[in-house]
């Protein structure tokens, strides 16, 4: 497929390398924030997470870029956020009391 195009996923990569040292990222970063579960971090102990991943289709850019702490980011591995949900679901992880 298109989106696996080792070319396009290297121009991908490089774009992210890119937004990691502009002021953006690092305004996102000094928030410590994880996109994902909500908690608070040293700016060093975030990462950079794409949200649809590069493999998947995804693309560097700022719509698709979140800070991600290493256990979430670990978590997500290739998932895109349907998938996510989809799978929180199954679990019984929707945020309800039961």
């Amino acid at each position: 497929p298109a989106h696996t195009d080792p070319k396009r996923v290297k121009q991908e990569r490089e774009k992210a390398q890119k937004l990691r040292k502009s002021q953006w990222w690092l305004t996102i970063l000094q928030k410590g924030l994880c996109h994902y579960c909500g908690k608070k971090f040293e700016a060093k102990q975030l990462t950079m997470d794409h949200i649809v991943p590069i493999a998947r289709g995804g693309t560097s850019t700022q719509g698709n870029i979140v800070p991600s702490c290493r256990e979430c980011n670990h978590q997500k591995k290739l998932e895109t956020p349907a998938e996510r949900i989809l799978r929180e679901l199954a679990e019984g992880k929707s945020g309800e009391d039961s």
